[in-house]
């Protein structure tokens, strides 16, 4: 089975409402999702969305990489070469790390079916389904206790709340929707490096004194301040995540060293994929370092492959694969099905994706 052919496309998914964090706000999801053909006439599909204000990836720049220079190096090379087109990969270009995503999802799709197992058996079967928590974007107090309560209603037993804009709102916040939710529904928090290492000190100290029972903080400072991440790990109790910081193999080996968080987020679009995904995850599992898999705004394309990753890893504990959830429309036919709060892979070779319906191909 070899790669003939890789035809680059884009999805355009209007969000059910708006997406909103410390760095962005996004009213729909503008997908660049990629059919790599083999000689065989087997498809496999990869996913990668823009998502420039972490990974520095546009669309134009994402299918400028895979159609210029990512994808023509793969061109003739065996999908069962699965070392080869992933050293192939990560020597191609420096950085565009969600392009070489979309291009590893595909190929490890086509590996999961050249073999005939579902992808999350491939990377150890640990389980087959997963918890997720459901995101609540930033907004006053009223709206986010409303947003989480509906999320309840709809069987949900984890939120990771959006903060990071404002120190004193952050806590009115956090405060409102522990009341309005009690304390049997799990609170993460994401700062999306909205504070400074003594305010994170701080506004943590006060929910630690508050009782408010917050499961995990993540990444509460910029991307690149290691040592304030460092700092603030060692100053408070509640568990720090590391995501912006956490972002491809190096920069975790450097975090794990330094012992400057308490969890890793891996995500795809940061790692370029699922092959340095593995290695993550087996970098944190060496150092007993539980790790959650997190997402952008992927489609199910996406979400299926990450998922499949969490899935099979037991080292990976948590999971914030909400993405498809908040989607308006689902446009990928196969993949993972959800019910309520659950995540259930499917038992299809690969990705077990069939089809992406209003598919733009892009030339």
């Amino acid at each position: 089975m070899k790669i003939k052919e890789i035809k680059i496309g884009k999805v355009s998914i209007p969000l059910k409402k708006p997406f909103k964090t410390a760095l962005r706000q996004v009213n729909s999801a503008e997908d660049i999702i990629i059919k790599v053909i083999t000689d065989t006439g087997a498809v496999g599909y990869g996913n990668a969305p823009p998502t420039a204000v972490i990974t520095g990836d546009s669309q134009d720049s994402i299918v400028a990489a895979i159609r210029d220079t990512l994808g023509p190096k793969l061109i003739g090379m065996d999908i069962d070469n699965l070392e080869g087109i992933m050293t192939t990969l990560d020597m191609a270009m420096l950085h565009n790390s969600s392009a070489k995503a979309a291009l590893d999802i595909a190929v490890y799709d086509l590996f999961g079916q050249l073999y005939n197992i579902p992808l999350y058996k491939l990377f150890g079967g640990y389980c087959n389904k997963l918890t997720t928590d459901l995101t609540i974007s930033v907004n006053d107090p009223e709206e986010m206790v409303q947003d989480s309560l509906a999320a309840i209603a709809e069987g949900y037993t984890e939120l990771k709340l959006k903060v990071g804009t404002d120190v004193v709102m952050d806590c009115k916040r956090v405060e409102a929707i522990r009341k309005a939710v009690g304390y049997d529904v799990k609170i993460r928090l994401d700062a999306n490096q909205g504070w400074s290492p003594k305010e994170a000190v701080r506004i943590i100290r006060k929910f630690e004194q508050l009782g408010l029972n917050i499961e995990l903080i993540e990444q509460p400072v910029k991307a690149h301040d290691f040592d304030g991440l460092k700092y603030v790990t060692d100053r408070v109790e509640t568990d720090i995540m590391a995501d912006e910081s956490a972002f491809g193999t190096y920069e975790v080996f450097k975090l794990l060293s330094m012992s400057a968080c308490d969890l890793i987020n891996i995500k795809l679009m940061k790692a370029g994929g699922l092959h340095n995904a593995v290695k993550i995850a087996n970098f944190a599992e060496t150092l007993g370092i539980q790790c959650m898999l997190g997402c952008m705004l992927e489609s199910k394309v996406g979400i299926t492959a990450a998922a499949s990753l969490a899935a099979g890893k037991k080292i990976v504990t948590r999971a914030d694969l909400d993405a498809a959830v908040l989607l308006a429309e689902d446009p990928v036919v196969g993949g993972v099905s959800f019910a309520q709060n659950e995540i259930i892979l499917s038992e299809a070779p690969g990705l077990g994706i069939t089809d992406v319906k209003d598919w733009q191909e892009i030339n």
